[in-house]
This record gives structure tokens, C-alpha cells and sequence, in this order.
């Protein structure tokens, strides 16, 4: 998952470097696959301003400008640009003599990298010292800064300082870690799960999430009816109403964050789902209530040869092994998946119900794979969603929906299934924990490290009793809190010794595989070649080397591949001679080869 250094300075004051915390989660378990600097395609651009233009003289479009770059690179540089929008005044990027910006040719792109040289040379008999660029060639649009989408140079913030590095500027100086959650940390598939993991390892404070919001009078329960008719299947499932809806752009500072992690800006309620989904890992929908027919929304399995068109415009024929998300005559959404067509937000959309569910990750898991249908909700829901926190997330929403001001929010809300969890205590001793690790960490360290990283831990009468926060269901027993033990304490720490009990033995081959090696060498010095053959083979194989009784005793396999690689062999017969005539037919009209293998 994609997780930017400046989002996780949200949450936590990060005061080592991107690669330093690269290693540190290394370190801790987490890889990072990919550490890349966001504006690594853009060098030695600065925020210029013209300060006057005037006509080429030899050009009907271009205009030669004065340029102030600040005191280091040139108060007075002659830029010639042939962009419609260009005035006196303006603040807009400027590339400098040996510069590179992002390559807009997709051509050349591919030639050079993504990248293009800006270096000082004559347009049409006059110098330019430079180049004033677009958003575009700076590889942004305007989710990352307004107007860089526009078709001419981008017109910056009266504010930008003149001669400032433009990746301050527009946002581009930033880190994106590309890491690596192994399927056991389903509460790492998001910023905020990431985030607090690098508190514990910096051993900083992490930053609260605000889940407050102003509620209305009004009621969900009053204008919807909501129902959970599979439970095993949806454990836990709630819905909020907000009405006066103001579908709108969303604000810069979202639109960002969707884009750094590779999501486009939609609107605001849809962007608002989108950011939860990144922050906390969480699935959401927002259903158009309006669209909600009989004022009733059922989750449960579909019936036979119903159907649903999703989101994205396919229609699926569903059975009731497929979870759906019912009004009171039709599905509105395939559960976990993906949201019906037939209930999407629109820009006309004036009220909205806020789904927040805990779906069974094995039948989302079949769904997705059946239908061929993956979305990121359901690549989330297969890893796993926690009951905890799909009421965060529910109130994270919510919170937004206050803070953009685009809706009233109803006073009550349906909850149902696990809303009350008592939580899990593990009783373990600082010795059973270091038994199994094989070293001494001391009973301060372990508590400390267990502590940071939200586990409450209480020593009682020579015991820890430890209580395992509500978004790790990973963790079960003492071997999974020895396991979080080492992975911040160190694994350096550990030693490689032999076990008590161990004993040194020789190794070398038996007399089959010296056999086996023998007969090999044989085959080899007389100018045999080694082949291996697949272990399945076609039924009709048994025909060709006229053995057709042998096809008796072969096994059938169920999954297979196809026709011709449908049986398991009993001979290795017709692999040879397949192999064989492979060969005669390539041109290769002499061969010798052998094949030593199980049927």
C-alpha cells in the first residue's frame, strides 16, 4: 500500500528522514518495496515572476519576458514563451538553464526517461535563458494544486515566494512509501494503521483522530428501515442518514491525499468514502437515499438469477452464495464489492445513507473471484475488517461531513450485530516470552515496547496481564505478543546457537539418489540430454502408443487445465515422444535425450 511521508506527519511528528524510517519498518517487519521522492522528475525549477513582456519580433504568438528568479538564480532573465496566458505580474513556475521538468511527448517520453532538459538557447534568433512552465510539465493536476490543469502556464499563488524551489511550492516535495503488509496486519492496510507503527518506533505521541460532528434532531431510524438477514455473513453492519446534501468539489487538501496515493477527486461524498478507505482501512459506501425504494435496505444473500449492474456499468448474475445490500425491491449494491448503479451519488443526490460494515473476508473473498469483479473495497474486506474499527470509520465520515459543511447529520443511527466486544486478555510472564525467543529482553522493555504500541499491559502478582487493542484480531496468545516483542526490540538481538537436544550430522546422499547421479553422469558422457516433462498428459496419448488399457488405471484431474493436460501419467512414454517430435518439427532433427521421473 501507498503511504505519503506528509500523511503520516499528520499523525506523527517525524523527525528522521524517509529513508531512515524506510529502515526502521524494515526493521519492524514492514517492507518497503518502493521509496520514491515525489518531485524527483523536477530539478532546479523556481517560482518566477514576470516582470515585463514584450512581441517577438520575429514570431506572431511568442513573447520575450523579463523574469525575476530571486537573488541566487537572476533577477532580470530573458524567458521567451509561446504561452497564450503569460501577463506582467504573474508568478508562475520557471524551469533554469540545466533544469529538468516531466516530458510531455509521449514519444520522447519513453526515449528519455519522463524527463526533459532545459537548457539556454535562441527561439527563432532570440536568447531564452529558460523555460516558464505548465502544470502538466510538472507532472501535477489540479488535485495537486489549482489551475495546474489549465492549457498555458501555471499561475501560482500570489503568496509564492520568488525564487523558492517549486516542489515546496506546489507540493511536490514529498515521500511515497510503497509498503508491503503481510496478511496477518489487516490493521496496517491504511495510513493511520501505518501511522501507528512509526509512533511506537520513533517512540512518539500519535495524533487522535477528531470523530466529532454535529448531529441534527431528526432520526436515521425515522426515514429508513435497515435489516441484517445473514449475520454470519455480516457480523457487523451500521447506517447514518445526513440529508441537505451539498454535492460538491472537495477541498484541496483532499483532493491531494486521494491523489498522492493514485485516486482521482469525484466529489465530495464520494471523496470523503475514498478517504476513509485510506486512512483507516475501511470499506464505505454512501447510498442516494432518494433511490432507496420502500424506505428499507436488507442485507442478505441474493436470490437465484438475480441481477445486479454495479457501478462500473457490468451486470452480474448472482446466486445466494453472493452477499447483496437490498431496498425493499431490488439490490443496490454486491457487498463488499462494489455499489449498485441503480443507488450511485450523483450530483442531483440531496440525502444519503453512510454505510459501515464488517463483511466475512472468505465469502467476499469468493464473490470477487467467481464474479471476476475486484475493487480496493474488496481487497480490503478478503484481508479482513475489523469490528472496531467500522464504527471509527462511520464516525471519521461523519466528522468530515461536519468539517465541509455539505450536510445535516441525524441525531441516532442503525448498529447491528457486535457492538459490544469484551476485549482480550493474555496472561502471559516476561520468562514465557523470552523462553520462546530465545534471549533476555527485560520485563521494563517488554511492558514498554507492548505499551507503545497500545496494548495495555498490568503486572499482577509476577504475572502480565495483557489487553490486546480491539483492531489486532490477529493477536491471540503469548507466542503473538513475543512476536511484537522482537520485531521492535530487535532481531539483531537475536543469536543462532544449536538446541540443546541438536546433534551434527554428516548429510550426503543415500544410495538411491547415488544411483540416480550414476545413472545421470552415464547418460550425460554419452551425449544425452536431460528433459522434464509436465506430470499430466492427454488422453488421447494412451491411443497414439496404442495402450489404451493403461488409461484405466490413470487419474483424473478435477481442476484441470485442459483437455490435453487432463490425466496423471502412467508412462513416461509419450512425454518423450511428444518432446521429440517438438523438436523434429522446430528443425532439431537429431536428439538424445532421457528423462528420469515418478509416474
Amino acid at each position: 500500500m501507498k503511504a505519503p511521508l506528509s500523511w503520516l506527519k499528520d499523525y506523527v511528528d517525524i523527525d528522521v528522514s524517509a529513508e531512515e524510517l524506510a529502515e526502521k519498518l524494515f526493521s519492524c517487519g514492514f517492507e518497503v518495496e518502493e521509496l520514491s521522492y515525489l518531485g524527483k522528475a523536477v530539478e532546479k525549477v523556481v517560482v518566477g515572476q514576470v516582470k515585463s513582456l514584450t512581441d517577438h519580433p520575429d514570431s506572431d504568438h511568442m513573447k520575450v519576458c523579463v523574469v525575476d528568479c530571486g537573488e541566487k538564480y537572476g533577477r532580470e532573465l530573458q524567458i521567451v514563451t509561446g504561452a497564450p496566458n503569460v501577463f506582467a505580474g504573474m508568478k508562475t513556475p520557471c524551469a533554469l538553464d540545466g533544469s529538468t521538468v516531466v516530458e510531455t511527448n509521449p514519444a520522447l517520453a519513453e526515449k528519455n526517461g519522463g524527463v526533459k532538459k532545459i537548457k539556454k538557447g535562441k527561439l527563432r534568433g532570440v536568447e531564452s535563458c529558460g523555460m516558464l512552465c505548465s502544470g502538466e510539465e510538472l507532472g501535477i493536476n489540479d488535485d495537486f494544486y489549482p489551475g495546474a490543469d489549465v492549457d498555458g502556464l501555471l499561475v501560482l499563488d500570489e503568496s509564492a515566494p520568488v525564487g523558492e524551489d517549486i516542489r515546496k511550492v506546489v507540493g511536490l516535495d514529498d515521500w511515497i512509501f510503497d509498503i508491503s503488509v503481510t496478511a496477518n496486519r489487516p490493521d496496517c492496510q491504511s495510513i493511520f494503521g501505518i501511522a501507528r507503527e512509526v509512533a511506537a518506533i520513533l517512540h512518539k505521541q500519535l495524533e487522535p483522530l477528531d470523530l466529532t460532528y454535529e448531529a441534527s434532531t431528526f432520526s436515521t431510524c425515522e426515514r429508513v428501515n435497515v435489516t441484517v438477514e445473514a449475520p454470519d455473513l455480516c457480523p457487523r453492519h451500521l447506517a447514518h442518514y445526513v440529508r441537505d446534501l451539498k454535492v460538491e468539489k472537495s477541498p484541496q487538501w483532499m483532493r491531494r491525499r486521494l491523489a498522492l496515493c493514485g485516486l482521482r477527486s469525484i466529489n465530495n461524498v464520494v471523496d470523503i468514502t475514498n478517504f476513509i478507505l485510506l486512512e483507516l482501512g475501511q470499506p464505505m459506501h454512501a447510498f442516494d437515499l432518494s433511490k432507496i425504494e420502500r424506505n428499507a435496505v436488507c442485507v442478505r444473500r441474493a436470490h437465484e438469477n438475480e441481477k445486479i449492474i454495479t457501478l462500473d456499468e457490468k451486470e452480474f448474475t448472482l446466486t445466494p452464495e453472493n452477499l447483496v445490500i437490498c431496498d425493499g425491491v431490488k439490490p443496490v449494491a454486491l457487498a463488499g464489492v462494489m455499489g449498485g448503479l441503480n443507488s450511485g451519488i450523483t450530483e442531483n443526490t440531496c440525502e444519503l445513507l453512510f454505510e459501515s460494515a464488517k463483511f466475512e473476508r472468505a465469502n467476499i473473498r469468493r464473490t470477487s473471484r467467481k464474479l471476476g469483479q475486484k475493487s480496493d473495497s474488496s481487497s480490503r474486506f478478503e484481508k479482513g475488517v475489523d469490528a472496531y474499527t467500522t464504527g471509527i470509520a462511520i464516525n471519521r465520515a461523519l466528522h468530515l461531513i461536519t468539517e465541509l459543511h455539505c450536510g445535516l447529520i441525524a441525531r441516532d443511527r442503525f448498529d447491528i450485530g457486535e457492538t459490544k466486544t469484551e476485549p482480550k486478555v493474555i496472561v502471559t510472564t516476561a520468562q514465557q516470552i523470552n523462553a520462546l525467543l530465545g534471549i533476555e529482553v527485560p520485563e521494563k522493555e517488554i511492558r514498554d515496547i507492548l505499551g507503545r504500541l497500545n496494548f495495555n499491559v498490568k503486572a499482577v502478582r509476577g504475572k502480565l496481564e495483557v489487553t490486546v487493542p480491539a483492531y489486532r484480531e490477529d493477536v491471540d496468545g503469548y507466542p503473538d505478543l513475543a512476536e511484537e516483542v522482537i520485531r521492535e526490540y530487535g532481531y539483531d538481538h537475536i543469536q543462532g546457537a544449536f538446541m540443546e537436544s541438536a546433534t551434527v550430522t554428516n548429510g550426503g546422499l543415500n544410495a538411491e539418489q547415488r544411483a540416480e547421479e550414476e545413472v545421470k553422469k552415464l547418460l550425460t558422457a554419452q551425449g544425452c540430454s536431460e528433459i522434464i516433462t509436465y506430470s499430466f498428459i492427454s488422453p488421447k496419448d494412451y491411443e497414439f502408443i496404442r495402450m489404451a488399457d493403461e488409461l484405466e488405471k490413470a487419474i483424473k484431474i478435477k481442476n484441470l487445465i485442459g483437455e490435453d493436460m487432463s490425466v496423471m501419467r502412467t508412462t513416461l512414454i509419450p512425454s518423450m515422444l511428444n518432446t521429440l517430435v517438438r523438436n523434429v518439427r522446430r528443425g532439431n532433427e537429431g536428439a538424445r535425450l532421457y528423462e528420469l521421473a515418478s509416474v
